[in-house]
């Protein structure tokens, strides 16, 4: 395990051994899955049911596809996404957990669920990076789950996305050293 980075769920932890995914990958994975930590909690604290297990796996391999197709770990490309899910799939891990690796950027599709929006939602704020469109979907579905007005939820989202932001900087440097 690679010191200095917070730890993910053991279960991934182990398959990115196996895998000998790349120093820069498992980083990525922690500091996405760490940005997920905060923003589960932060779903509890307001009254979200979560699978939060799921989500938590999600944010930890959403990425795992490149190992298959390394080339994405430095520019742009999205072959690791149905890659990532058949390799999850491949080694046993049920649906439930896998949908991540294929889901993770396609948050405006039919079904998407809360879980996999918010996996879309760390997966952009660990490094300050903004989606209206996706945190206005997390706002809706927070509003409708806690009965509370949507501009309440959404000033606090976005106090919360805004603090996540400020450590960006950081954790950037985290992933870069690797």
């Amino acid at each position: 395990m690679t010191t200095g980075l917070p730890p993910l769920p053991p279960a991934a932890a182990d398959l990115l051994d196996a895998l000998d995914a790349p120093p820069r990958l498992r980083a990525h994975l922690a500091l996405v899955h760490e940005v997920a930590v905060t923003i589960a909690d932060f779903c509890a604290a307001a009254g979200l049911d979560v699978d939060r297990e799921a989500l938590l796996y999600g944010a930890a391999t959403h990425d795992i596809g490149k190992t298959v197709h390394p080339e994405e770990l430095s520019g742009p490309g999205s072959a690791h996404e149905p890659a990532g899910h058949a390799l999850l799939r491949g080694r046993g891990v049920p649906e439930r957990f896998a949908r991540f690796a294929r889901t993770h950027a396609s948050w405006g599709g039919p079904g998407v669920t809360v879980e996999e929006l918010l996996v879309s939602l760390a997966d952009k704020v660990w490094k300050n990076s903004r989606v209206r469109d996706l945190e206005d979907r997390v706002v809706v579905r927070l509003a409708t789950a806690t009965g509370r007005e949507p501009w309440e939820v959404f000033l606090d989202l976005d106090d919360l996305l805004t603090r996540i932001g400020d450590d960006a900087p950081g954790r950037l440097a985290v992933q870069a050293a690797r």
